[in-house]
């Protein structure tokens, strides 16, 4: 593993994922949030240029987000992708903690921008998008695996399942 996507829908846990394996094998790690947001919450014309930029490097670790801007930039270039396809409910249950807690502390995010109340009216918002998106996600997940068959596919459904899979993701296999 040396080029990782982590998929998942809104709320899955990609960038928790993203910033364990990173440690665990000592990659470098981008997120593409940090890297989309500039202030006021506007996209930063340098995002696609700052992607194609790490992409084309040999080792990195990243979210599976943005297609609408980076299509299959990432899927195309990664070694593997771990798909945090999750229960709606478990991923409910986390955007909502996520968003309550990012709310009410009013820490920044990326740039200058933080997560207010208010902004849970836009529909675009993660909590509106998990809800509304979890299975056309899934589906639209599978078809972009399938267009990569050289990809190599962990598949967890379950934070169990993700946990028990992270305790070894660092350890080297039988020689």
């Amino acid at each position: 593993m040396e080029r990782v996507l982590v998929a998942g829908i809104s709320g899955a846990g990609k960038t928790t994922m993203a910033a364990r394996l990173a440690v665990l094998l000592d990659l470098p790690r981008y997120e593409l949030d940090a890297l989309h947001h500039g202030p006021g919450w506007a996209p930063r014309a340098e995002f696609r240029s700052d992607v194609e930029a790490f992409a084309a490097t040999g080792r990195w670790v990243t979210e599976d987000q943005y297609t609408g801007k980076l299509g299959d930039l990432l899927p195309a270039r990664a070694d593997t992708c771990v798909w945090l396809d999750l229960p709606r409910r478990t991923v409910m249950q986390r955007v909502l903690r996520r968003s309550v807690a990012r709310a009410l502390s009013r820490r920044e995010l990326w740039n200058g921008n933080r997560e207010s109340f208010r902004g849970w009216l836009d529909p675009e918002h993660p909590i509106r998008w998990a809800w509304a998106r979890h299975s056309a996600h899934r589906r639209r997940t599978l078809d972009r695996l399938a267009a990569h068959p050289g990809l190599t596919v962990v598949h967890l459904t379950s934070a169990r399942a993700a946990r028990a899979w992270l305790r070894t993701a660092g350890r080297p296999g039988p020689t």
